[in-house]
């Protein structure tokens, strides 16, 4: 696990994504799969959920919402009430609409996958069923996608295009998005259609095929990392790219850069249950980090991680922050014997939920924070007597930009993962969380603690959060430190030694 990219989850920010590409409606039917017909040889699925989610770069762009971007969405949709259910739930999430356009003279595409259980367990994908045209959209749609695009490009960090092949990525299109995008500095990855003519790419910063398409697109059969890294470099030549970029499934990401050099990304094997939706994860979590200031091979890091999250779910599945975070954050331990305590370091929403369930049950809640960068008897002292205030002790730490910010570029001596699971080791530490503000006031805000301790260095006036505690009939403690022990004092030490 790098802390860079722990790092990076936490600066994430939310930049502003406009996707372009194929809208679909994804329909997923539940149901038993008890016995065979007696009209048929076939299975029998008695039904009972239905479900209705977003596919194709609409299914991209769910997944940059979820992951915080600020997310908005050209593409068609039919005149039909697949197409209205579409939008709504576009609407809901929060992803901006203005650039669908409603095309009369086709339908909405629809994929509809029928998912049945064994002995009400195991869910398998037994058929899908596709209702679509993929004809390419007329002039006079065409040009109205164009037309929004342009408005939209006025307000974006970077544009993500999402080519299912269904008629919406025509090389007019995409010509005209990507010559705006370039004039105004703006990064175009596009995730390529399987087969067809490549030129419509042409100009982007980067394309993502995974190594089948980049097989059919370079007329190769991609079986070793030099193969894809050729594909990548020739795909970057022939294209005028930044980044040639191949996915390479469980093998992780080929990239082969605008100056020659290249690289093989590896990712972590999984449980793999459904690999469905695992493209468009890969492109939401790699658009989403470029966008933030991440260069590619980090982005391509980070997308790894995303993508692999998204294949131990079932069907087209979200992945928040905080999943990718604790997952980076426990990672080392998946393969082998838990570590006592690694299940305490949790983000804000799981957090928070458990915070409910304590105080259902009537529990009182203390909150401390610090950086805790090199761990000392004083620390272990003032978190005893902490926990000893209440029930169950939250312990907020500093990211590690947040102890530069404030410490300098020399610290913190122990990244924010090591900080975090050596904390979440002491048995009076219920819950650590980690926090990228120069203050805990939000976090401090969203827990409501009964109890806000901190160190007796204090005057309570300069506790941060104090005033907001008491408000609502909290109290502040003031905890009593060892004398002698100090994190600044023991790191000269141990240089001195």
């Amino acid at each position: 696990m790098s802390a860079d990219l722990v790092d990076l989850v936490q600066r994430l920010g939310r930049p502003r994504v406009l996707v372009v590409g194929d809208i679909m409606l994804d329909r997923y039917i539940w149901g038993n799969a008890e016995r065979i017909s007696q009209e048929a040889p076939v299975i029998l699925l008695r039904a009972d959920t239905r479900e209705e989610r977003l596919g194709g770069a609409s299914s991209v762009a769910t997944m940059l919402q979820a992951l915080g971007a600020q997310t908005s969405l050209v593409g068609v949709v039919g005149r039909d009430a697949d197409g209205l259910r579409a939008q709504q739930i576009l609407g809901d999430l929060g992803i901006d609409t203005a650039g669908v356009v409603t095309d009369r003279d086709r339908p909405t595409t629809v994929k509809e996958r029928y998912i049945g259980r064994a002995q009400a367990r195991h869910p398998q994908q037994m058929i899908r069923v596709d209702y679509e045209n993929r004809a390419a959209v007329t002039g006079e749609v065409e040009a109205e996608l164009a037309s929004v695009a342009a408005e939209l490009l006025r307000n974006t960090d970077i544009v993500l295009v999402s080519d299912y092949d269904k008629g919406v990525c025509t090389p007019k299109l995409l010509a005209a998005v990507i010559a705006t995008a370039k004039q105004r500095g703006i990064k175009v990855i596009a995730d390529p259609t399987r087969g067809g003519d490549y030129a419509k790419y042409s100009g982007c910063s980067a394309i993502t095929p995974n190594r089948l398409e980049a097989g059919l697109a370079t007329d190769r059969t991609i079986t070793t990392n030099e193969q894809a890294l050729a594909s990548a470099a020739e795909l970057r030549d022939r294209l005028g790219l930044e980044a040639g970029i191949v996915t390479l499934d469980k093998d992780g990401m080929a990239i082969a850069h605008r100056d020659g050099s290249s690289a093989i990304l590896p990712t972590r094997v999984r449980q793999v249950y459904d690999i469905t939706g695992a493209g468009d994860m890969v492109m939401a979590s790699l658009g989403l980090a470029l966008a933030s200031g991440a260069d590619y091979e980090t982005a391509i890091r980070l997308a790894n991680i995303a993508g692999g999250l998204e294949v131990e779910k079932i069907g087209v599945a979200t992945v928040s922050r905080d999943e990718i975070l604790a997952d980076l954050l426990h990672a080392p331990f998946r393969a082998a014997e838990r570590i006592p305590g690694v299940a305490k370091v949790v983000g804000l929403p799981n957090l928070l939920t458990e915070l409910e369930r304590r105080r259902a049950s009537g529990q009182r809640i203390a909150f401390t924070n610090g950086c805790f960068d090199v761990l000392h008897a004083g620390h272990v002292q003032y978190l005893a007597e902490a926990r000893r205030q209440a029930d169950c002790l939250v312990l907020g730490i500093n990211s590690d930009a947040s102890i530069r910010a404030l410490k300098g570029p020399t610290r913190p001596m122990n990244p924010v993962e090591a900080r975090a699971l050596v904390l979440a080791g002491l048995q009076d530490v219920d819950f650590v969380t980690i926090f990228a503000d120069a203050t805990p006031l939000s976090l401090l805000k969203a827990v409501r603690p009964d109890v806000l301790v901190k160190g007796a260095d204090y005057r309570k006036s300069e506790v941060v959060g104090a005033e907001f505690v008491e408000s609502y009939g909290g109290r502040v403690h003031l905890a009593d430190l060892r004398d002698g022990f100090s994190t600044t004092s023991l790191i000269e030490r141990m240089k001195a030694a």
